[in-house]
């Protein structure tokens, strides 16, 4: 895919911050499946790695321990966000990095994957969906799940069959580039909430 226009910056944030987590390496096929577009960059946000504040008081603590975080996310056009299923829905670090912002997740794309047991994680992605509306956010139709994500990779990482996912990727992304640069160019003619 060639274009003369500026390919789109995505944020992918890994949302679990739990020990032992599977996430870095649904991050890692993700990651490689993004480097593949022209049409987009990409930066990663770990939840793990941000020292994200533990009580909502708007403190300088707390905006020094966001200084690194809040302007990945600003910066973003897009997002995907890679989320476990714990208990039915998604990490509570995940909802502390939600939380603490608001106007950079407005009028802009969010992407799901998802991974987990027999459900994939697809009850923590239909959570999300409801969050990010509340935050003015567009949360793209198709999603990329694992089923028992630790028996659908190899012990080097990669998938045993990708032919699924990588379809599945492909079709998500597709959207979230429509949705980036549709809405990207609505707020150039007209700022969101005016």
């Amino acid at each position: 895919m060639t274009s003369d226009i500026s390919p789109l910056h995505v944020t992918v944030v890994l949302g679990s911050n739990r020990e032992g987590r599977f996430g870095p390496v649904v991050a890692h096929w993700l990651v490689d499946r993004v480097r593949t577009r022209e049409d987009l960059t990409v930066d990663v946000l770990d939840v793990a790695a941000a020292d994200l504040p533990t009580t909502m008081a708007r403190t300088d603590a707390a905006r020094e321990a966001l200084a690194s975080v809040t302007p990945k996310l600003a910066a973003a056009d897009a997002f995907i966000v890679l989320t476990p299923e714990y208990n039915h829905s998604f990490p509570a670090g995940l909802k502390n990095l939600i939380d603490w912002h608001s106007a950079e997740w407005q009028a802009k794309p969010v992407a799901l994957v998802s991974y987990g047991g027999v459900s994939g994680g697809l009850r923590a992605v239909e959570h999300l969906r409801q969050v990010f509306a509340e935050l003015h956010a567009v949360t793209v139709r198709d999603t990329v799940s694992f089923h028992r994500a630790g028996a659908a990779f190899d012990d080097q990482g990669r998938l045993k069959d990708p032919t699924a996912a990588d379809a599945a990727a492909k079709t998500m992304l597709d959207q979230l580039v429509w949705w980036a640069t549709a809405l990207k160019e609505a707020k150039e003619r007209r700022p969101y909430g005016s």
